[in-house]
């Protein structure tokens, strides 16, 4: 560790966010250098604190209590309320071998993310700071919960998407309505569509990721629909194969489907010659879309890297929505044709996240 410390001690602040996001997430690192300059550095350190909360909150060495804690101080630390320098002092002995070495590094370079942060305008400072907290809040709650037998429904699974994904959608459009007035005259559809956009990754990465939930002892899919098929939460292991299961799945992945197609919405509110914009939203929407129809079209599969797309697929991925990227007639057909064979949900879904003001009556 004290190698890679020297190492980022020297790098500059762009390129200490590049190394850092490049260690802590592949597509991430390939996705937001799309974006143009007046973006770049804000979209780039807002995802580096939202990978510091789920740091904290993948830490199994750390109790309940100790990560609500420290996700309350780190709100604080973004906020400016809180001392960077000695968060990090506190947090960084305490992280186990599981986590991964780019996060232990990601942790220990905390002081020099948050500088970063509190050099950004005060518009994109406070919708980072409001991410961050929503964030942290919303995650602490979950903590709290026996999720060794999923959520208990899926109005549940997208309170969680929310305060995982959905509210970092919202803290983008407010960073885009930021940059650019333009794309303020959409910021109320924006801001609607943003919640649905996260919950569509977020779900797309529960479905592609659960087997290692699984043996870490969590799952975050949703009971009633399962049971609603016949099939008992409890049982949950890679030995699934049978016709219950798969109708379940296959009833989540359409609703994961139906949030994909509202990121699409989105992001055809996005000027065309916003092209950095639009291909960081269309590599990670198209990348997803292809993930659930691997998932769709395996649905015994019992690893995530099964689930997988592969670097060709990115690659196709990436030159498709170049091709596009100025045709809004173009980009809806490559989504189409991308999400063949993919189930539809049975209804229009919500776009609101009205339900996260409201207290869960879930019980564990």
């Amino acid at each position: 560790m004290n190698a890679s410390l020297a190492a980022t001690s020297a790098l500059d602040e762009d390129q200490l966010q590049a190394r850092l996001l490049a260690g802590v997430s592949r597509t991430f690192a390939l996705t937001i250098p799309q974006l143009p300059p007046g973006l770049y550095k804000a979209v780039a350190n807002a995802y580096l604190l939202c990978r510091i909360v789920d740091t904290i909150e993948d830490e199994v060495a750390l109790s309940s209590e100790q990560k609500r804690g420290f996700c309350a101080e780190f709100a604080a630390v973004v906020q400016g309320q809180a001392d960077a320098e000695s968060f990090c002092q506190r947090l960084a002995p305490l992280l186990s071998a599981n986590t991964l070495p780019a996060e232990h590094e990601l942790i220990h370079c905390v002081p020099r993310v948050i500088r970063i942060t509190h050099g950004l305008d005060q518009p994109q400072i406070d919708a980072l700071a409001e991410c961050v907290k929503v964030m942290s809040h919303g995650m602490a709650d979950f903590q709290d919960q026996d999720l060794t037998a999923g959520l208990a429904d899926l109005g549940e699974m997208g309170r969680y998407c929310y305060y995982v994904a959905g509210v970092v959608g919202e803290m983008l459009t407010r960073l885009f309505c930021h940059y650019s007035p333009e794309i303020a005259r959409h910021r109320d559809a924006m801001m609607a569509l943003a919640v649905s956009f996260g919950q569509g990754l977020q779900m797309t990465n529960i479905l592609k990721d659960v087997w290692d939930d699984q043996q870490r002892g969590v799952s975050w899919l949703p009971r009633d629909v399962f049971a609603a098929h016949g099939y008992d939460l409890a049982q949950l292991a890679p030995e699934h194969n049978n016709a219950e299961f798969r109708a379940a799945y296959r009833e989540v992945v359409a609703v994961a489907h139906g949030h994909l197609r509202n990121a699409l919405e989105y992001t055809l509110l996005i000027p065309s010659h916003e092209t950095g914009i639009r291909e960081f939203c269309l590599w990670a929407l198209g990348m997803a879309v292809l993930t659930l129809r691997k998932i769709n079209g395996n649905l015994a599969f019992t690893a995530s890297n099964q689930a997988k797309i592969s670097r060709r697929s990115v690659k196709a991925t990436i030159l498709a929505t170049r091709l596009a990227l100025r045709c809004n007639f173009l980009l809806k057909l490559l989504f189409k044709l991308a999400g063949l064979g993919l189930p539809a949900p049975a209804a229009p879904l919500s776009v609101t996240a009205d339900f996260v003001t409201q207290p869960s009556n879930t019980k564990a």
